[in-house]
């Protein structure tokens, strides 16, 4: 395996600045590329970035004649929608070149929020209760649902399209948050069973040999009852938010028996779905230590002090580390399927 590489990192075609087109200092809008290439600039790879851009001839040909050891790939989207990730990767399988990260398969299975939870079903993994709410029909609205229910869209991450209206008391609400969401996502809406609970954030690398990193998870610490109890968008990305609820996000320790438990389940379901190198994988334990798994997350945000990043460094890993191990857990892959 070699030492030095000559990787390109791509990128979604938005974070490329005019400015500063291969990163080489750090913006707000665009820190995990900063802190990717940044690194492995200092891992002492030759490294150059790349968008995911709408020309396909021109991306095409532009990974063609760059000819790397390895893509990194950080790519969310494709002209602005989350369902053509799997798209991207399927061009680098299609051109024979070596990439980091799930492949068009797995980003395919976790993408669906719905699909991915008949998955985990059959596998006998506990997900919550759900209906999907496809855009352009009437809502046939089961009359045992589990109210109270979060409708979400179908493909977004990031708690995109989550708040606290999002969780719903009534086949009302329902309608009028399904018919919201299509409007504003033009896509199918989810309503799953909303789940009393503590949120955790479960970080997992490797491919036949699985790392799991320490349990991370949501605290809320505010007084009264009025007050989010969803992960919301605001929740997750807003600071002065946070503050306002006195919201953190922290390690939480458990009992040598629950971390099994939640190591053992996350194992398997980043088997059933595919992914591959790294991953996250978001649950809520219960009050009586139940595990449900609300969803699976294929090369999640590695930005330097985000989640995956924190959960390494307290595992041991420094950030370099991290990302060494990434990109070699992807160069061990396509080594193993050549011999």
């Amino acid at each position: 395996m070699k030492q030095h590489m000559k990787i390109t990192v791509l990128v979604d075609e938005a974070m490329i600045s005019d400015d500063d087109p291969q990163f080489t200092r750090s913006t707000e809008e665009a820190l995990t590329e900063y802190h990717v290439v940044d690194t492995l600039r200092t891992l002492g790879h030759e490294v150059s970035v790349q968008g995911a851009v709408g020309d396909l001839p021109a991306l095409v040909s532009s990974l063609t004649e760059e000819a790397p050891d390895l893509v990194f790939n950080l790519t969310e989207q494709y002209g602005g929608d989350r369902r053509l990730d799997k798209n991207i990767t399927a061009l680098l399988e299609l051109l024979d070149l070596p990439y980091t990260g799930t492949g068009s398969m797995g980003l395919l299975l976790c993408r669906d929020k719905r699909l991915c939870k008949q998955l985990l079903s059959l596998h006998k993994i506990r997900v919550p209760q759900f209906i999907s709410l496809p855009t352009g029909r009437s809502l046939q609205v089961p009359r045992k649902l589990p109210y109270p229910l979060v409708v979400k869209p179908a493909f977004e991450d990031g708690s995109e399209g989550i708040s606290n209206a999002s969780l719903v008391y009534n086949e009302n609400a329902l309608r009028e948050r399904a018919a919201f969401v299509h409007d504003r996502w033009d896509q199918a809406a989810i309503a799953e069973e909303y789940i009393e609970g503590q949120e955790l954030y479960v970080s997992l690398m490797g491919n036949k040999r699985l790392t799991v990193f320490p349990i991370r998870g949501c605290i809320f610490d505010y007084d009264g009852e009025e007050g989010p109890n969803l992960v919301t968008y605001r929740v997750k990305w807003n600071k002065e938010y946070q503050e306002k609820w006195n919201i953190r996000f922290a390690f939480i320790p458990f009992e040598l028996d629950i971390v099994r438990k939640i190591e053992r389940i996350c194992k398997k379901v980043y088997r059933v779905l595919q992914l591959r190198d790294y991953g996250r994988i978001d649950v809520r334990l219960t009050p009586d230590n139940k595990l449900v798994v609300l969803e699976a997350n294929p090369n999640p945000d590695i930005a330097y002090g985000d989640e995956v990043a924190e959960a390494a460094e307290k595992f041991g890993l420094s950030y370099e580390n991290l990302i060494d191990r990434i990109l070699r857990n992807a160069l061990r892959r396509y080594e193993q399927r050549a011999k």
